[in-house]
């Protein structure tokens, strides 16, 4: 009997291949022939960096590049082995949880970092990108990152803009000459689940700018000014769209890298999904199990074990779902691909308890030992009369 392991992070305690790892031993337990496959799950966002290093064999590499308000940070990035892909999630560089509440200021914020650790990538070489762009703190269009791989920004003097969403304010013209050779060759594959365009009562400006320090005023001068920002590249370059979903992401990184980097914008989960290769170990398997650290009605609304149990659906296979906690509005995502899930915890604890890595590994073993035990378990009925 084949079993796949797929679960997402449990946040603050396990990483997503030491949950299946966990799982991995319960399973064993119960028998010690089986054939098990562990795979790492993440969706774009935090945690997916280090789900594919560690489950496809890839290497951790750190640069030291600028921060959202300036001072140096260190963003550290993956590299696939094989096939010169770096992993990189922007929050690592530009992140809004690099700054502190009251700092926070989008007018400020740049993502030149961002483009510094694609810089590093390059040079050691990287010519195929996967990168999550949630989680920022900036609201630049991504200009900043484009600086930093040699594209200009100029003011009707011809002078360089400053960096931040500010610098838009005064932007008149843009040169591609100088950008990165190495660019041209390179592949970029964004991890995106949010369909926001650029611009408007649904752009980045709008929708996610309160929460990265924007008020009211900011919010209208960043909008006009990103308007303008789109009327010049689409001057420049014909694909140029701020109305296409997804552009609007990260404070219109998704532009930059869709108009700017030919980069193709995709649901996050669709993309691991097709990077770690997971359907071809799903088609031959009898069970699946996948999982997170909490299970609720947003589980269903897409996020990575649905996506999980979608593709495991497209050959029928069963699906079990463990997860640390189970909330009463869990019941939908038994109408969204898992037959069952669980909760894996066995008596009272506390949710610090619960969390400690060792407790829920060993939770996560014991609760994968009885649902394998369950459904490989031969069931005789007598026969009705």
């Amino acid at each position: 009997m084949k079993t796949v392991i797929v679960i997402d992070s449990f946040k603050g305690s396990l990483t997503s291949m030491e949950a299946g790892n966990a799982a991995r031993v319960g399973i064993l337990k119960a028998d010690p022939e089986a054939e098990v496959v562990v795979k790492p799950l993440a969706d774009g966002g935090e945690g997916t960096v280090e789900a594919l290093v560690t489950g496809m064999g890839g290497k951790m590499r750190s640069a030291v590049v600028t921060g959202p308000l300036g001072s140096p940070v260190r963003c550290e990035y993956g590299i696939l082995p094989g096939n010169n892909t770096a992993i990189i999630e922007m929050s690592g560089a530009a992140g809004i949880t690099l700054i502190p509440k009251e700092k926070r200021n989008p007018l400020k914020t740049t993502t030149y970092g961002v483009g510094e650790v694609i810089k590093d990538a390059l040079e050691n070489g990287c010519r195929r990108f996967i990168i999550g762009i949630g989680g920022s703190a900036t609201n630049d269009g991504g200009t900043g990152m484009l600086k930093a791989l040699g594209y200009e920004f100029m003011d009707a003097d011809g002078k360089e803009i400053p960096l931040g969403a500010e610098g838009l304010a005064n932007l008149s013209a843009i040169d591609d000459r100088n950008a990165l050779p190495e660019l041209a060759d390179s592949k970029f594959q964004i991890a995106c689940d949010v369909t926001n365009p650029l611009c408007g009562e649904r752009g980045c400006s709008a929708i996610f700018g309160p929460q990265k320090g924007a008020t009211v005023e900011m919010i209208a001068d960043m909008d006009r000014w990103l308007e303008n920002y789109a009327k010049l590249c689409k001057i420049k370059y014909q694909d140029a769209d701020e109305e296409w979903p997804g552009t609007g992401a990260a404070g219109g990184l998704g532009f930059a890298f869709r108009t700017f980097l030919n980069a193709k914008l995709e649901s996050g989960i669709q993309l691991i999904l097709k990077e770690t290769r997971l359907e071809e170990e799903i088609r031959t398997a009898d069970l699946v199990i996948t999982g997170e650290g909490r299970l609720d009605a947003q589980t269903a609304m897409g996020k990575a074990p649905i996506g999980v149990a979608r593709l495991a659906k497209k050959y029928d296979k069963t699906v079990i779902a463990l997860a640390g906690s189970v909330t009463a509005e869990a019941g939908v995502c038994n109408e969204n691909g898992i037959d069952a899930f669980f909760s894996i915890l066995r008596r009272i604890q506390t949710q610090e308890e619960a969390m400690e890595k060792e407790n829920a590994e060993a939770n996560l073993a014991a609760a994968a030992e009885q649902v394998y035990r369950l459904v490989h378990t031969k069931f005789t009925f007598p026969a009705q009369k």
